[in-house]
């Protein structure tokens, strides 16, 4: 990782993006997109899709080529979201079990970062729609990763973090609800052949522009 630090509390929390609005201009602030249940990406929507690679119904497969994470179901289907994954330089993968998930997870800058842009806060709560963690947490092996929720959902579909895997907030809920503690989560460089999408109800976000993309509170760790 990028930085060490003596607590390990804050070194978890800090390995995962963060999209940060707050301190801005107020005419930026006021048009900050809040939580972003789905909005903002061109990332093909939540949908299901046939599934016919060897893992059991359950489990969780993150495939970073895919740029989707896929809850396997009975009968060689899969829920397919779509995410954001680790840049170039941050690749891992893996077999793990999900230790813990948390609803609202509060987020705290390592001083690492607050030493690179002391404009950040000590701590966002959890709950609050300026949290880069989002509404959920599911906590990856004994790793530092999670999958997670945003408050960026423009980059679901792109390779922006250090390493968490990123969901819009209506999916990582659906799949909070879904998948137990003790899940099997399979990190995966592989493609899937999947078929044709079937649309959730929801449907498909469409791409907005944002000059929050290049905001100087944009971290991605």
């Amino acid at each position: 990782m990028k930085f060490l630090v003596s607590m390990k509390s804050l070194v978890v929390v800090g390995v995962c993006a963060l999209s940060f609005s707050a301190g801005l201009p107020a005419d930026k602030a006021a048009a900050a997109p809040g939580w972003g249940w789905g909005s903002g990406s061109s990332a093909p929507s939540k949908h299901i899709v046939s599934f016919k690679a060897k893992h059991k119904p359950g489990t969780i497969v993150v495939s970073f080529s895919d740029r989707r994470l896929y809850y396997v179901l009975k009968g060689k289907r899969a829920i397919s979201y779509p995410i954001a994954v680790p840049k170039s330089n941050a690749k891992w993968s893996g077999n793990y079990r999900m230790t813990s998930k948390r609803v609202n997870p509060t987020w705290t800058p390592t001083p690492d970062m607050r030493r690179e842009n002391p404009k950040l806060p000590l701590v966002v709560n959890g709950g609050d729609p300026k949290n880069p963690l989002g509404v959920r947490a599911l906590y990856v092996g004994n790793t530092l990763y999670r999958i997670h929720g945003t408050d960026a959902p423009w980059l679901i579909g792109e390779a922006v973090s250090h390493g968490c895997v990123r969901m819009f907030n209506k999916d990582v809920v659906d799949l909070y609800n879904r998948a137990p503690v003790g899940s099997q989560i399979v990190v995966t460089y592989n493609r899937y052949k999947t078929s044709s999408p079937s649309y959730a109800s929801y449907g498909r976000s469409k791409k907005r522009k944002t000059s929050f993309q290049n905001s100087v509170f944009n971290f991605e760790f």
